[in-house]
């Protein structure tokens, strides 16, 4: 007679019975997800990882799939001890696998990560600068905003968002923008003179940082209002995620308390290029959305 065991180590897709799992597993690395961040990510794309013989979660990877040739991957994580098995390798493997062989994937890499996605073909392309702030100090001086008004997104335009974010990002976005702006904290709108949407930007609340993200913006000086206006009344740390090319928007960060504290590089397989910006992004979502 034969007997079949079970593997003491499962490759799965998790859903939302596993939040919590999912969660412990990141807390384990000090990363700051919480259930409404996971929550985005699974209405957004999937997530696959390992279990053990007891059913733990132990490791994780997740890919966010958007309108047309470009997908995400991020939340790669192994429990410290089961690292050195080739758990993070095949979950990501997994993550690339479930979308289409000619879609342009991209990831924000951790040093620890680098060399493994390297291995995998993933070739660096760019970085975004992680920016963080304890003391946000408000605009003293209004900027020239006189050409623009900045108010609360009512729900109307949101064909108009999308389609700045497709300009700004290189994909329209659309299932990962709507659920993004349902977990925000504030998403405001920029309009011109005209009542044209020119610009947005979103501030979402997780367990440690006011995330501000994305911000998508006609010029620096209108991206530093947006982020005034999204932080101001907020008691607590800020994030931003901001990517190169933003020197002046940057240099603005500085001045009202953000510190730059990393620098990680973005790395795509399956392209050689970013995909086309038109370089109104000045803060991204978060890392693992790309």
């Amino acid at each position: 007679m034969v007997t079949y065991h079970k593997p003491i180590l499962e490759l799965v897709q998790f859903d939302k019975c596993d939040v919590s799992g999912l969660i412990e597993l990141s807390a384990s690395v000090g990363w700051d997800y919480d259930e409404n961040e996971i929550g985005t990510v699974l209405s957004s794309g999937k997530i696959f990882g390992h279990k053990n013989a007891e059913g733990k979660i132990v490791s994780s990877a997740a890919i966010i799939p958007y309108d047309s040739s470009l997908a995400s991957i991020g939340m790669v994580i192994v429990s410290k001890d089961f690292r050195g098995k080739g758990l993070g390798k095949e979950a990501t493997k997994k993550c690339i696998e479930s979308v289409s062989k000619d879609t342009t994937i991209m990831l924000i890499a951790t040093e620890e990560g680098k060399s493994l996605y390297e291995k995998m073909g993933f070739n660096t392309v760019d970085f975004v600068h992680k920016y963080l702030c304890d003391n946000y100090t408000t605009i003293s001086k209004p900027l020239n905003n006189s050409d623009v008004i900045i108010e609360e997104f009512s729900g109307v335009d949101m064909n108009e968002i999308l389609k700045l974010d497709e300009h700004a990002f290189g994909d329209r976005r659309s299932s990962f923008l709507m659920n993004r702006i349902k977990q925000s904290e504030k998403c405001l709108v920029v309009k011109d003179n005209n009542g044209t949407i020119v610009g947005y930007g979103l501030s979402i609340l997780g367990p440690i940082n006011l995330i501000l993200g994305p911000i998508v913006a006609p010029d620096f000086q209108t991206a530093s209002l947006l982020i005034d206006k999204l932080s101001s009344k907020h008691q607590g740390k800020l994030r931003i995620d901001v990517p190169s090319g933003n020197e002046e928007f940057m240099l603005a960060l500085e001045k009202i308390g953000f510190i730059k504290v990393s620098k990680p590089p973005i790395m795509v397989i399956n392209s050689i290029n970013m995909p086309p910006r038109n370089n109104t992004l000045f803060g991204i979502a978060a890392q693992i959305f790309g």
